[in-house]
């Protein structure tokens, strides 16, 4: 399997600009990084190539000479269609290339590309990102990392310019079921943060004093100090789409399945965020939960 070496300068594809990828695109093209963006809608790119940023019409065109090839895409069908696709990454990646899927997708999907990769000369590493959009601004994310860990060593001084806590797991496909492990605990989480705002306020109590007990104490969380004052505020503004976060619940469901685990907490949460999303929430932010208990 090819490898490259790592040096300042990088010849970089960044396919996908949205709320998270925009400002990780960002943060590398600030690090001295040539970047070559594609996105579905050409306007979501249209901060990074006034900074600089090369637009391309499509994966293939953008991941053609690059160097690094990173995806930030919304669905596990995205994810197979800009690496698989007739215009896609698979078609011009070179020799010697590698391939970064921050996107929360499928692990069998993450050991297909990584099974590609390798025939290709190149290597992949799926790298699910946690922070939302408040840690993709802040270059704080948590970086879970799966593939082979040479390719990792080599990307890690990139890795670093996105995020903080970056941690490699093992072979393809890890990053990803870690971040299932990720979600279980927000999915569960965010139903006990609701309905202790929803408590304290039926016992008629006020809830940003209520916070400022239990966010310091054993309760404490991201999600209690970073997304119940948004809640409390009704601000419903998406950090992580509902409609993602969905997609997440449903493939921790069916990868428990397939391991023999019941996980009712999820399932639950998943049956909670399906009816925001049936009745118009599925462009909101996954502190939308609240809006069942008002």
């Amino acid at each position: 399997m090819g490898g490259i070496r790592m040096k300042n300068g990088k010849k970089i594809a960044f396919i996908g600009a949205g709320v998270m990828g925009g400002p990780m695109a960002g943060h590398l093209m600030d690090a001295g990084h040539s970047l070559t963006v594609y996105t579905r809608t050409r306007e979501k790119a249209e901060a990074l190539n006034q900074k600089g940023a090369r637009w391309a019409a499509s994966p293939a065109e953008a991941a053609d000479g690059a160097e690094v090839i990173m995806t930030m895409v919304g669905y596990p069908k995205d994810v197979e269609e800009v690496y698989f696709g007739e215009r896609g990454i698979f078609s011009t990646a070179g020799s010697g290339a590698v391939l970064i899927d921050f996107t929360t997708s499928s692990p069998q999907l993450a050991v297909r590309i990584a099974e590609q990769a390798e025939s290709a000369g190149c290597s992949a590493v799926d790298a699910p990102v946690s922070g939302g959009d408040v840690g993709a601004r802040n270059a704080t994310l948590s970086i879970m990392c799966g593939g082979p860990e040479k390719a990792f060593s080599e990307i890690l001084p990139l890795l670093e310019k996105v995020g903080q806590n970056i941690v490699y797991h093992g072979p393809a496909g890890s990053g990803q079921h870690v971040k299932m492990s990720n979600q279980v605990v927000i999915a569960t989480s965010m139903i006990g943060v609701c309905e202790a705002l929803a408590y304290a306020v039926k016992s008629g109590l006020d809830p940003e004093l209520v916070l400022k007990s239990i966010s310091a104490g054993a309760a404490g969380s991201w999600t209690l100090s970073n997304l119940a004052p948004r809640m409390l505020k009704g601000d419903f503004a998406p950090g992580f789409y509902i409609k993602h976060f969905l997609k997440d619940l449903r493939i921790a469901l069916d990868e428990s399945k397939a391991l023999g685990l019941e996980l009712p907490g999820v399932a639950l949460a998943e049956r909670m965020y399906t009816t925001l999303a049936e009745t118009g929430s599925e462009d909101e932010g996954t502190q939308a939960l609240y809006k069942l208990y008002l």
